[in-house]
């Protein structure tokens, strides 16, 4: 029995953990729970999986559960949250917060031995290097949970890199796919957030219609596929049935089919290497009837030339621009900048920064900082920011 301690387990990809751990109540035990500060449905799921151990980053949300006499250590604060992921009966560690905020926690993580499963493709972004190194050092597996990264793992496992060609990623072009660029101006959070065939959390959701998502993942898969930059491709596939496709240098293609459901990679990762039976529905083709792809048009998303410009400068260059990010889709999300501002922000923090080497996680959570600060600074005294 594998015993799981997930981090973020009140949010998408941590519901969606407690699904398929729920039906498999042989197979898995869980250990450890820690999420934001969603008190009421982490009290819920205390109440249930009875781990030993919990933890919420808000100390006030801490101390209402600390009042309900829960039968666990309830812990808060960052420490809180490396208790949950370095807790000593973990086996598995579902990393799955949001954003930067993942990052020592997961690091930790894999510091003491501990498995990944992968959702949080943060902490790639921000020190690709040093996640991997120590992964490899302490001979831990980093197992993806993200559907694009999860399908090529499945497409490459057992292949020989050299035949590789091209990994191409899909996207699925988010709401805004049929509109034009004179269009995006004026579209408003709320627009955003109706993502046309995934159920994701806010900020995914706006970095899915920005395309910066995709973008994220481009380096992620760098990462975990000891890729370069120009092996990997972003194609839009507005039906999100085909998650990733591998071309191969004799000039064949495989592809990874499924239904969009993110229990899919999560149980595939947690069952690695055995398959459960009954996860998600099976994909009926003659139903689907069409597949298309399209080419990302760059000046509509220009977050993908971000990313591969980030890649392309390396050092502490992707961490500056997840950061900045994360600062632009906040100020979308509040209603400061407009949705087509939120690129321009990340690219004005990017010009700004001068890239160091990631050689520690100290240099990366500084850059970060530095990042947040910046653009935080170009929302509130720019032209961009939208006058009420």
């Amino acid at each position: 029995m594998k015993k799981i301690s997930i981090l973020g387990s009140t949010g998408s990809i941590g519901k969606s953990t407690i699904d398929v751990i729920k039906n498999h109540p042989d197979k898995f035990r869980i250990v450890g729970l820690a999420a934001r500060n969603n008190v009421v449905l982490l009290e819920e799921q205390i109440r249930f999986f009875k781990p030993e151990i919990a933890a919420v980053y808000d100390d006030e949300a801490a101390e209402t559960l600390r009042r309900k006499k829960l039968p666990v250590e309830i812990l808060s604060g960052e420490d809180g949250i490396i208790r949950v992921a370095t807790h000593a009966e973990a086996d598995t560690v579902v990393s799955a917060i949001v954003g930067s905020a993942g990052l020592v926690p997961t690091h930790e993580a894999i510091k003491s031995g501990k498995d990944i499963a992968l959702a949080t493709k943060e902490a790639l972004v921000m020190a690709g290097s040093i996640i991997m190194n120590e992964a490899a050092k302490k001979n831990v597996r980093i197992l993806p949970v993200d559907s694009e990264h999860s399908a090529v793992f499945q497409c490459l496992h057992g292949r020989d890199m050299n035949e590789v060609d091209k990994v191409v990623l899909t996207a699925s072009g988010g709401p805004f796919l049929g509109k034009d660029i004179a269009e995006l101006d004026s579209v408003t959070p709320e627009d955003a957030l109706k993502h046309p065939t995934w159920d994701m959390g806010r900020k995914i959701s706006i970095d899915s219609a920005t395309l910066m998502n995709k973008g994220l993942e481009v380096i992620e898969a760098c990462w975990l596929f000891d890729l370069p930059p120009e092996k990997v491709e972003v194609i839009l596939h507005p039906q999100s049935i085909v998650h990733c496709m591998v071309k191969f240098v004799d000039g064949s293609m495989i592809a990874h089919m499924s239904v969009p459901d993110m229990k899919g990679p999560i149980s595939y990762a947690l069952s690695y290497p055995e398959r459960f039976g009954g996860v998600i529905p099976k994909v009926d083709l003659a139903e689907v009837r069409d597949l298309t792809f399209f080419r990302p048009d760059e000046k509509k998303y220009p977050a993908l030339q971000l990313t591969y410009a980030a890649l392309r400068a390396g050092g502490t260059m992707p961490c500056v621009m997840n950061a900045a990010n994360e600062i632009a889709v906040e100020a979308f999300l509040e209603s400061k900048i407009a949705f087509t501002s939120i690129t321009r922000v990340v690219s004005m923090t990017m010009t700004a920064h001068k890239v160091q080497k990631t050689d520690s996680i100290d240099t990366v959570i500084s850059s970060s900082g530095w990042a947040k600060e910046t653009a935080k600074d170009i929302v509130e005294n720019s032209e961009l920011r939208i006058q009420n």
